[in-house]
């Protein structure tokens, strides 16, 4: 089930018009956007990483 959300449809193609500058290259997406994050003088919340998750797979030999 889809809804033509007309907010949503607006961020969509915002998104792809910026990505779109860069080739949607998305390295140089990122880039830009710690560019403009650092350029803003806000202040952004970076949490630690967590660990990675392992888990073991078992096999019967039956």
């Amino acid at each position: 089930m889809t809804t033509n959300d007309p907010i949503v449809s607006e961020v969509r193609a915002v998104r792809d018009k910026h990505a779109a500058q860069f080739g949607y290259n998305l390295k140089e997406i990122f880039r830009d956007i710690k560019k403009k994050q650092k350029s803003s003088g806000r202040k952004y919340v970076q949490y630690p990483s967590r660990p990675a998750v392992v888990t073991a797979i078992t096999t019967s030999d039956e």
